[in-house]
């Protein structure tokens, strides 16, 4: 990214920082994902307990290295030969934990977090329960507004898990939901039943907090997730 193009990010990045302040969520700008571990170290008591949503950005952090070495108690869904039921009482655990750790499929200029989900055990983890959630996004997931929150998950976040996941989705094939604009009449727009396997079952739209400074919003200088 050339200094120009850093610059207007920075920017925007200020300007959404300070509305989720408004909104009563801590945010910070980290410039590069390098400084993301040991800023979410410094958020964590050791022996605290600690569970994650599904997020890719929390792999391209490495995120899984610090919560698996030992110094927290760890609720892993990604842990390996894990039953479906197993899954699930990782999830209803979750809801309990000292810290959740996820990401958002975007983030709006007047500061709030957009999320969509397929199960909606995340969008339950950042709403209600843990008692403090950390929400690590990459800058490139900043957008206007609510409106242009629900285009980016039609036309980015959406087709790119469904990608990764293999799911037989509307946008695995075309690259984007059925209707990839808002439509005046409601914002998701798609008509009933038209998506039979989908991943967007879930809204949640976090603005303003009661419980003030619960969630954490790390903004990174660099492109992360879909």
């Amino acid at each position: 990214m050339d200094a120009n193009a850093k610059k207007l990010q920075e920017m925007r990045v200020a300007l959404t920082v300070k509305a989720l302040k408004a909104n009563n969520m801590e945010a910070v700008y980290l410039p590069t994902k390098t400084e993301v571990i040991p800023m979410v170290r410094s958020l964590m008591a050791k022996g605290s307990s600690c569970a994650v949503g599904g997020s890719t950005t929390l792999f391209e952090c490495d995120i899984f290295s610090l919560l698996r070495n030992g110094d927290y108690k760890f609720y892993d869904r990604y842990e390996k030969g894990l039953t479906k039921e197993q899954i699930r009482e990782i999830y209803l655990a979750s809801f309990d934990v000292d810290t959740y750790l996820s990401s958002a499929n975007a983030i709006t200029e007047h500061g709030e977090l957009y999320n969509v989900d397929n199960t909606g055990n995340r969008v339950s983890a950042l709403s209600y329960g843990p008692r403090q959630v950390i929400v690590i996004a990459g800058a490139n997931k900043i957008v206007p507004d609510l409106a242009s929150a629900v285009v980016r998950v039609k036309e980015y976040a959406a087709p790119g898990n469904a990608i990764r996941l293999d799911r037989e989705t509307f946008c695995l094939h075309h690259g984007r939901c059925l209707n990839p604009v808002c439509d005046s009449r409601s914002l998701m727009a798609v008509p009933a039943g038209s998506c039979q396997e989908t991943l967007c079952s879930t809204t949640l739209i976090l603005s303003r907090q009661r419980e003030k400074g619960r969630i954490k919003v790390l903004i990174v200088g660099e492109p992360l997730g879909y």
